[in-house]
């Protein structure tokens, strides 16, 4: 009876100890980043557009965050340093989560794209695929723009608000800009590696990319993705706007979150800002996207 005491007594030190390893491993990892903090250093381009807005922009950049009143908790802003002594407005772009993916686990993405002189906002949304909470986000800074004591008082350039979004974020673009209140505000999207359409359905996070108006590109993995080549070809086709496909090699579908953020503010820097040269990964005889060795499948279509 001693012996089998004894040893279900080291099997329960055992679980215990499993347990509390599992625990802290947990607690690590949810502390970490999901974009490296490093990697406009480090991932790899394919061409010299792409390699430029990569780099960090000139602007330095500060944080803001904000609580509310939504379950979702407190709304994330990043933006560049010299809004705040500048008679200038600013773009905006809102970050769609992906699914548990809060805004306060990728600041280096927020903080890239604000370098380049963007507005650039998000919050702890654990589930974004309705883009309600983006359309919230949204209507938070809007009110700050009218707000004589916000910081932000007309410094938002209402014309050219742009969103992003990863996996169900991905979703929640097409949803942001097609069925929220506040849909007829964007300019330009970008869904980075978005559910596959039936398998949105399946999840019940359904989306239709018909219905969209405004300029998108859409960016994928090739392999380990939750969209296929196929699939992505198939929501690029039913996209009834301007557009671009393009389908990153040798990336996992969580390294898509960051790994073509050079095209992806190239995009915003071109229709939200005007820049000619950020335009020409897209546009011109030879856009360099189409011509880029790390992507596949790319496609480009401007005619209205």
């Amino acid at each position: 009876m001693k012996m089998i005491l004894r040893f279900l007594k080291i099997i329960l030190i055992v679980v215990v100890i499993l347990v509390i390893t599992i625990s802290i491993l947990l607690l690590l990892l949810s502390m970490q980043p999901f974009v490296p903090n490093n990697y406009t250093q480090t991932v790899k381009t394919g061409g010299e557009l792409e390699a430029k807005y990569l780099a960090m922009g000139a602007s330095q950049v500060e944080h803001m965050e904000v609580p509310t009143e939504e379950e979702w908790g407190s709304i994330n802003v990043y933006y560049p340093k010299e809004l705040t002594e500048s008679s200038e407005s600013y773009p905006v772009v809102v970050m769609v989560n992906g699914t548990g993916v809060y805004s306060s686990k990728y600041p280096a993405l927020f903080k890239h794209l604000a370098s380049w002189g963007f507005i650039v906002i998000g919050n702890e949304d654990p589930s974004t695929y309705s883009g309600s909470s983006a359309d919230t986000t949204l209507a938070w800074l809007l009110n700050e723009n009218e707000n004589p004591d916000s910081r932000f008082y007309q410094k938002v350039d209402t014309e050219h608000i742009g969103i992003s979004g990863h996996s169900q974020g991905g979703v929640g673009v097409f949803n942001a800009i097609s069925e929220q209140p506040h849909s007829g505000l964007y300019t330009c999207a970008v869904s980075l590696s978005p559910t596959q359409q039936d398998w949105a359905e399946a999840l019940k996070i359904p989306y239709d990319p018909a219905q969209t108006r405004i300029p998108t590109m859409v960016l994928a993995g090739v392999e380990n993705d939750v969209i296929t080549p196929e699939g992505a070809q198939k929501l690029y086709d039913a996209i009834d706007a301007r557009k671009v496909l393009a389908l990153r090699t040798n990336v996992d579908h969580g390294k898509m979150l960051y790994s073509a953020d050079g095209y992806v503010t190239a995009w915003f820097l071109w229709l939200l800002k005007g820049d000619a040269e950020a335009a020409r990964a897209f546009t011109g005889d030879a856009p360099e996207l189409l011509r880029n060795p790390l992507y596949q499948n790319q496609q480009i279509q401007f005619a209205e």
